[in-house]
């Protein structure tokens, strides 16, 4: 017994050196805690640049602006009047609703491969934000959010996550589509795109793409189905996460689809509580469809996060400008109200939820111990 000890001492990370040819569980043993304590120092490694890159990026954006003066002049101009205080209080509330109904859609849509609580969804979801306010197109809220699963497949996750998404973009796509239907007899009534046989194949065209996407996410479980046609000579490794489609039928996906139309309907009624607030006044209806009109090309356009916001209030001035010289009421008056609009509800919805998704970081594990 005294040669065991002897022999077999043990070193400075707890592992025995033992000769791993008679003792080899004991060497699988070391070898499993070195690996967890890669593991470990991997993932606060990018936990660490994850949460630099967001902050820099969030500084970059609210205070190396040029045009942040002017926005805060106008936002100043109109601060001691007895509703903004109130209404700025409302829209702020309502960026905790927007991403609680997105906390409760994806609760609901991850439940199918683990179960997880309301607030950890929460977590997960603002934690998603973090990560997508420097990433494409905010791709990296698939990454960002699964990484606090402890037992489900990542890959399966992510492609729950862009069901999600997905979700979100149709709403977006039909809303839009709507809002340009309505926009060119009303307001391009004097051009060949307001009236005519034009219009009417435009207006064909748009509802037959409109049910043919609709038909094609309620149908979305027929992909674990098609899946080995699909891959049949490539991706043959992926083809088995597939099958998380399988999970959703005709009632999940009404309930993701109503739950996505609430969250759109919110975010809508924040940028319309914004322009009021400061000083944009027009008729309800009008300002819908130019705000579905902003977010239908700002889905469809290409963006990466250093230029978004930029590329959010050129849009919005474009979409604006045209309606009020359409109306007759073109002035230089609705340029910085309208800018300083998108500019807040950005700030408000993607930049304090990200940093607050920053305060969860931590929890996110990129690389799982192996047990």
């Amino acid at each position: 017994m005294v040669s065991d000890y002897t022999d077999n001492p043990v070193t400075h990370d707890g592992c025995s050196r033992v000769n791993t040819q008679n003792y080899p569980l004991a060497g699988h043993c070391c070898n499993m805690k070195n690996r967890s304590k890669v593991s470990k120092l991997a993932n606060l490694a990018i936990q660490l640049i994850i949460l630099v890159i967001t902050y820099g990026f969030i500084f970059r954006q609210v205070f190396l602006k040029n045009d942040l003066p002017g926005m805060y002049q106008n936002v100043r101009g109109e601060f001691f009047k007895p509703l903004f205080i109130p209404g700025l209080g409302l829209v702020v509330l309502l960026m905790v609703v927007n991403w609680g109904i997105e906390s409760w859609k994806w609760r609901l849509l991850i439940g199918k491969i683990e179960k997880i609580g309301f607030f950890k969804s929460f977590q997960a979801v603002l934690t998603g934000v973090s990560i997508s306010s420097f990433t494409p197109n905010r791709i990296g809220e698939f990454f960002g959010r699964v990484f606090i699963l402890q037992k489900a497949s990542h890959i399966e996750g992510i492609l729950v996550t862009i069901l999600g998404s997905m979700s979100q973009l149709l709403i977006t796509i039909v809303g839009g589509s709507v809002a340009i239907l309505v926009f060119l007899p009303h307001f391009l009534s004097g051009t060949v795109f307001g009236h005519g046989y034009l219009y009417y194949t435009f207006l064909v065209v748009v509802v037959s793409l409109n049910l043919l996407l609709l038909g094609l996410f309620y149908n979305i479980s027929y992909i674990a189905i098609w899946k080995e046609i699909l891959f049949k000579n490539r991706l043959r490794k992926f083809r088995k996460f597939l099958r998380v489609f399988a999970f959703y039928h005709y009632k999940e996906i009404t309930r993701v689809i109503l739950l996505s139309f609430l969250r759109y309907v919110v975010f809508s009624f924040q940028f319309f509580l914004l322009l009021r607030l400061l000083g944009v006044v027009l008729p309800f209806f009008h300002a819908q469809l130019l705000i579905s009109l902003i977010f239908f090309i700002m889905a469809m356009v290409p963006t990466i996060a250093l230029a978004e916001l930029g590329i959010r209030g050129s849009v919005s001035l474009y979409i604006f400008g045209l309606y009020f010289s359409q109306t007759g009421l073109i002035n230089n008056a609705f340029v910085l109200p309208v800018f300083a609009s998108a500019t807040l509800l950005w700030l408000i919805n993607l930049g304090i939820p990200a940093l607050a998704g920053t305060f969860f970081l931590f929890r996110l594990q990129f690389f799982r111990n192996q047990k």
